[in-house]
């Protein structure tokens, strides 16, 4: 059986990421959640609290699947599997687009938590494809890193664009395309 704070943090997700943060409001939350006000503002002192606290878990739980995704793998696989596994989740019918990116976009203040959150998040993001791609060989494995996370966005946009079957599917040969190009400079 879920805590009570488990089970404000997961309603709060799955309405967050279906509706908006804007557009939830606390008492939603405590309803769909069948907890107090009382009981909700002793673990989140506030929604902005409750908005990060989803954040950095949906980032945990990123950094474990890229962990997950990567390990035992050669960096060039393991930078083409990773897309490529993305590719087939922003093309999923389930898929809603990447949740740090509707933050930073409804929260455009870069001290907002939620904003905070996201912007660390797309950082790691640069950092493990910067850390795959410079052990793969890339001449500028930071550049290769950035253009990288920019195929992975408009992936995540075409998901909330398009809906499933999309065409973020292309995202892995999108990236391979990069991947070679980037290793096979002089």
């Amino acid at each position: 059986m879920l805590s009570a704070r488990d089970r404000i943090l997961d309603t709060a997700a799955n309405l967050f990421y279906a509706k908006g943060f804007r557009a939830v409001g606390v008492d939603t939350v405590i309803a769909e959640s069948g907890v107090a006000k009382m009981t909700l503002y002793r673990h989140f002192p506030s929604k902005d609290d409750l908005i990060a606290a989803y954040l950095r878990q949906a980032d945990d739980r990123f950094r474990d699947w890229f962990e997950e995704v990567t390990r035992d793998l050669a960096p060039r696989a393991a930078l083409e599997t990773v897309l490529d596994r993305l590719g087939e989740v922003a093309s999923g019918p389930e898929c809603l687009g990447c949740p740090f990116v509707a933050a930073a976009g409804e929260f455009p203040d870069p001290e907002h938590p939620g904003h905070r959150v996201a912007l660390d998040n797309k950082r790691s993001v640069i950092e493990g494809f910067e850390r795959l791609a410079a052990e793969a060989g890339a001449a500028d494995p930071r550049a290769l890193a950035e253009q990288l996370l920019l195929l992975l966005d408009g992936a995540w946009s075409a998901a909330r664009v398009f809906g499933g079957g999309n065409h973020a599917r292309r995202l892995g040969p999108a990236a391979r395309t990069l991947i070679a190009a980037a290793l096979e400079q002089p």
